[in-house]
């Protein structure tokens, strides 16, 4: 215990939390404190391919073997099980209806990119490196939560619910070509064909500005998430609060006991639980909103992002690594 709370001590002190803290409370106090939308979407495509060229180069270097095999696979079962738990949970504690619940779900099934940047970024500082193939893992966590949700709002509310053949196509649209998992994977790829002489060449653009990058990114993820809290609050009932801050706890179990089984390291085990804890606020907002448009996403949305969000970068991720060091002995 005093090493998780030493943990996340040294963590809220970082400059990635300060930062977010920074735009959390700008966000409350209504400080006009802004960043213009192009110049937040181009440092989170600086972020996606700079993990993604990084993890792909790591594989390169690694080599493909069983264990990365199996990981994949099961961050895919992980994606796909997690939405049913959370659908269970909702249905038992809240008011929920049923598509607003299997909305919920998915996102709580599928993972946020930027905390999975986080969740490395921390792991690297403290000496754990993660496996370079997690960013493999967290690209196949990505979609098998949708296709969960679906199965449930089918399940609950009749055979034709959610479907139809033109939104089956946008669907998977939003799937297959999320400008996010594109970046991620592509990024991934070259750096796995190009390795090391690659990561070599591009290293003082990837490598010394990523951590300033990214508190600059976070500082925008703390106004955006204190902005969507502050304008949702008579939504936020404590039962669905409670929610937020317990689902993650069940998800980085789950993703613990599967990165042990797979023998993953420290940092791996350690990315494989935040992976599970964490909830999408990009990738599935843009699938519900094609699949279950009548799912409310002032639910989703500020659970994911408001609660959720908050919840793991200042105390999940710092818990998660300091339980896999115990666990795994690293």
């Amino acid at each position: 215990m005093d090493g998780i709370l030493a943990l996340a001590a040294d963590n809220l002190l970082s400059p990635i939390i300060l930062f977010f803290a920074l735009g959390f409370g700008a966000a409350f106090a209504r400080s006009d404190l802004s960043v213009p939308e192009a110049i937040a979407k181009g440092m989170s495509l600086y972020l996606l391919f700079a993990i993604g060229f990084k993890g792909g180069a790591s594989v390169a270097a690694h080599g493909i073997d069983s264990r990365l095999v199996l990981s994949l696979l099961a961050g895919g079962v992980l994606s796909f099980v997690i939405p049913f738990i959370a659908f269970s949970l909702l249905r038992a504690v809240t008011r929920l209806n049923v598509t607003d619940a299997a909305a919920v779900a998915a996102h709580y099934g599928s993972i946020s990119i930027v905390t999975f940047v986080a969740g490395t970024s921390v792991a690297e500082t403290a000496g754990f490196s993660p496996e370079g193939y997690m960013v493999a893992v967290a690209a196949v966590m990505e979609a098998p939560a949708i296709l969960s949700a679906l199965w449930l709002v089918a399940r609950y509310q009749g055979a034709g619910a959610g479907t139809g053949g033109g939104k089956e196509q946008g669907l998977i649209r939003e799937i297959l070509l999320n400008g996010s998992i594109v970046l991620l994977v592509g990024a991934f790829a070259i750096g796995a064909i190009t390795g090391d002489e690659g990561l070599q060449m591009i290293s003082a653009f990837i490598t010394a500005p990523f951590q300033g990058v990214l508190c600059l990114f976070l500082r925008v993820m703390g106004l955006v998430a204190g902005r969507g809290l502050r304008e949702a609050r008579g939504e936020m009932r404590p039962p669905l609060l409670a929610f937020g801050l317990g689902m993650p706890l069940i998800g980085a179990a789950l993703g613990l006991l599967a990165g042990l089984a797979w023998g993953l390291s420290t940092g791996g085990v350690a990315l494989l639980m935040t992976l599970s804890a964490s909830a999408s606020y990009i990738a599935v907002p843009a699938a519900m909103r094609v699949a279950l448009p009548e799912a409310n996403p002032s639910i989703y949305l500020t659970l994911s992002l408001g609660v959720t969000f908050p919840f793991n970068l200042i105390l999940g991720i710092p818990t998660y690594l300091a339980v896999a060091r115990a666990v795994t002995g690293g």
